[in-house]
Order: structure tokens, then C-alpha cells, then sequence
């Protein structure tokens, strides 16, 4: 995943462009292992949860099937309509500004979200409703692709779109979610209400078709600020890496978790 840009919630027009094809953005998004969801259920008090940023509902299911009652949060209508006919119910707002109406909950969720909350506001807001012992947990789903490809990828990339977020992380090599992390962290201290946050990483794998790739690579925040010819020179060139190699690529994620306790 490319680093993004530096105080990321401020980016209101990636944060929102995630609904302009949700039935893409559900089918092709990576779910979480279910050793992650286990391990938050079983640190969390109760069964209520609420998922802040929850888009398609991809977490919220999993959630749910893990024998949780959810609710879901999110910015973008079109993403909470999607979720609502999956089973997920949502209610439309900027988290930080959402009205909990009273509501407490066992565990205060994120995957692949907090980045677009404010991160002090955000805590804050998550302590208000969790109960003594909640869990609020952050998560994102880190990945790199295999090295071969990964020096094929940042080439396309540095060709075609030098100066976009993801030429730079593909030459990196780095995951991306160390300052992600950073900042939730500090958000959460200077928040207050909380224990000492941990760092739990779940690993697992997901093999790709050359289609499922490239399907999962269009809905990303970056790639619709992207130029269409721009964006379907990356995809042809992708798409030819991936052939080369078989037509095929298994990439190892990591689910990156840092959750704390609410003070009891």
C-alpha cells in the first residue's frame, strides 16, 4: 500500500471516492484473517461492535459471522447502501462527528479506515463509547508483492507516474503503515481514556489471478485521482509483469492490528 499523504483525514476527496464503484471495491478488497477477528472478539467484553469507516461492509461481516452485533459507520452513502444490502447496518456520517445517541459499545473497530479520522478526535470520540474494558482496534491489511515482481511494479510505476505515492512505496519496499501507526498511537495517548496501545500482526496469504489483481488495484484511494490513460498504461504494463511470470502471483499480507482497552 502506497504511505499516504501526511495528515491523511484531511484528504477529503480520496477518502470519499471509495463509493464510485462499491461492487468493485467489494469484490476485489482483501478480507482479514480470521485469526485477527478471533483474537478481537476475545479481548473485548461483549458482542457489540461498531465499525467506523466500514465502506462495503467487508469487516462488519466478518464481525458478524464471528457472532458479533454490528454497527457500522461511514462518510460515503453509496458505500453504506452497498453494506445495508449485504446485512450490515449503517448509519452515514463523518465518525467524528457521528451522534452515538447513548450507545456504548464492546469494541471500537477500523480496518483499513482510521487513517481518514481525525487521529486525537477520533480516539476521543472512541473512548466516549466504549464501556470500562472496550477494545478500540485499528487494523490494515500490509502486503508486498513477491520480489521479482515488486522491482517489475515500482519500473511501471517510475515510467509512467513518477511522482505518485505508489512509484515511491514500490521503490521503497517499505509497508507503508509505520506512520500510519505512529499516529494512531500518539492520537491515542494524547486522547486519553486508554491503556498502553499493542501492536498484534497476523499473517497470511491470498493467491491472484492477472484480473484480480489488476481489479483490486483500481480501488485504491490513489488511483482514481489518477489520469485514465495514465492509469491504464500502469494496468497494461501490470498486467504484462503478472504474465510473465505465469499469469498468477501469491502475495504474504500482514494484518497490522493496535488496539488498546478502554480504562475501566
Amino acid at each position: 500500500m502506497p504511505t499516504l499523504p501526511s495528515e491523511s483525514h484531511q484528504h477529503r476527496q480520496m477518502a470519499e471516492s471509495f463509493g464510485a464503484d462499491p461492487e468493485r471495491y467489494d469484490r476485489a478488497r482483501p478480507r482479514y484473517p480470521d485469526a485477527m477477528v478471533e483474537a478481537i472478539v476475545a479481548a473485548s467484553p461483549g458482542p457489540d461492535v461498531l465499525d467506523v469507516g466500514c465502506g462495503t461492509g467487508i469487516a462488519a461481516r466478518q464481525f458478524q459471522a464471528a457472532g458479533c452485533r454490528v454497527l457500522g459507520v461511514d462518510v460515503d452513502a453509496r458505500m453504506a447502501e452497498f453494506a445495508r444490502r449485504t446485512g450490515v447496518e449503517v448509519e452515514v456520517s463523518a465518525f467524528e462527528a457521528w451522534d452515538p445517541a447513548g450507545r456504548t459499545f464492546d469494541a471500537v473497530v477500523a480496518g483499513q479506515t482510521w487513517h481518514w479520522v481525525d487521529p486525537v478526535a477520533g480516539a476521543a470520540k472512541a473512548a466516549s463509547v466504549l464501556r470500562p474494558g472496550g477494545r478500540l482496534a485499528l487494523f490494515w491489511n500490509a502486503f508486498q508483492p513477491p520480489a521479482e515482481l515488486a522491482v517489475a511494479f515500482a519500473e511501471i510505476y517510475r515510467q509512467v507516474l513518477p511522482d505518485s505515492l505508489s512509484a515511491r512505496w514500490m521503490a521503497s519496499r517499505s509497508n507503508g503503515y509505520s506512520s500510519l501507526h505512529a499516529k494512531a498511537t500518539a492520537g491515542i495517548r494524547e486522547a486519553g481514556g486508554f491503556g498502553e496501545a499493542e501492536h498484534w500482526r497476523f499473517a497470511w496469504e491470498r493467491p491472484y489471478t492477472r484480473d484480480e489483481w489488476l481489479d483490486q488495484m483500481l480501488t485504491s484511494g490513489e488511483a482514481s485521482q489518477f489520469p485514465a490513460a495514465k492509469l491504464a498504461e500502469v494496468a497494461e504494463g501490470i498486467g504484462a509483469a503478472i504474465d510473465a511470470v505465469g499469469g498468477s502471483v501469491t502475495v504474504n499480507y500482514t494484518a497490522e492490528v493496535l488496539t488498546a482497552a478502554r480504562d475501566s
